[in-house]
């Protein structure tokens, strides 16, 4: 059987994300098309570039929850200038210690721009109101690593179902 064209694979797996993120769950679609691009930025959806951007997307958005968990924290504290600043070192010292993982050997956390998929996934869903429970800062944990994990796996799909670009 002759496969259909990439695009039409890939608009097909498209139209599955308007069904995953109806109520009552309000999952974040864009989650899901940013792990996709994101594999394929990285190579495509080979078992080495899995590997590598599986592990990493989850942990920018553990990153992010507890940097809305430490604004929310700090805003409770202190106001104008000094909670700008608590702000400001929340955030230095999280971003700093989620980035010094890939300097770990042996952990296969060197994937950085993995990281940041993950870490933006999690503000657009936290800050956009998205996941069963809008503007939980769990919810939108929960939502967007379900999310963001299914992107290499659309990718692999579109890979595995489509014909090559150009057939």
């Amino acid at each position: 059987m002759r496969k259909p064209p990439a695009e039409i694979t890939a608009s097909i797996l498209a139209v599955t994300t308007i069904f995953v993120s109806m109520p009552p769950y309000n999952l974040p679609p864009w989650a899901i098309f940013i792990g996709w691009a994101g594999t394929f930025a990285a190579g495509g959806p080979t078992p080495e570039v899995l590997r590598k951007i599986w592990p990493v997307m989850p942990i920018g958005s553990i990153t992010a929850f507890l940097i809305v968990l430490g604004f929310d924290w700090s805003s409770h504290h202190f106001t104008g200038a000094s909670f700008v600043l608590a702000e400001c070192v929340i955030l230095f010292c999280l971003n700093a210690g989620q980035m010094l993982l890939a300097r770990i050997p042996g952990l296969g956390l060197g994937f950085v721009p993995g990281m940041f998929f993950g870490f933006a996934s999690y503000f657009a869903t936290f800050y956009g109101g998205f996941g069963p429970t809008p503007h939980s800062p769990v919810a939108a944990l929960i939502a967007v690593i379900i999310m963001n994990g299914l992107g290499p796996l659309y990718a692999w799909l579109n890979v595995k179902y489509a014909a090559p670009h150009g057939h």
